[in-house]
């Protein structure tokens, strides 16, 4: 589903325009980035939750050259699903 689809489900499933349901997915994403840019977690209950995960530093290896090389740490978002969520898909 590509966030055309996605914005199509909202209208129908919710009663909004199209575009409605846009700004809603726009406002939406806006604020979970927004949130994990200052290292909060946003939690939903029974859907899941964004939160940020830091990554240290760590050596690797350049896969074309077998070279040994630095990578820097770095903060990933992550989504772990809830529980209603885990149990619609099984």
């Amino acid at each position: 589903m590509n966030k055309s689809e996605l914005v199509d489900a909202i209208a129908a499933n919710s009663g909004l325009s199209k575009a409605d349901a846009s700004r809603a997915l726009d406002g939406f994403t806006s604020a979970v980035t927004k949130a994990l840019q200052k290292s909060d977690s946003v939690s939903l209950v029974g859907f899941g939750t964004f939160a940020v995960k830091r990554r240290e530093a760590r050596a690797g290896r350049n896969p074309r050259t077998g070279e040994t090389i630095q990578i820097k740490a770095s903060n990933n978002p992550s989504f772990k699903a809830g529980k209603a969520l885990k149990d619609a898909v099984n």
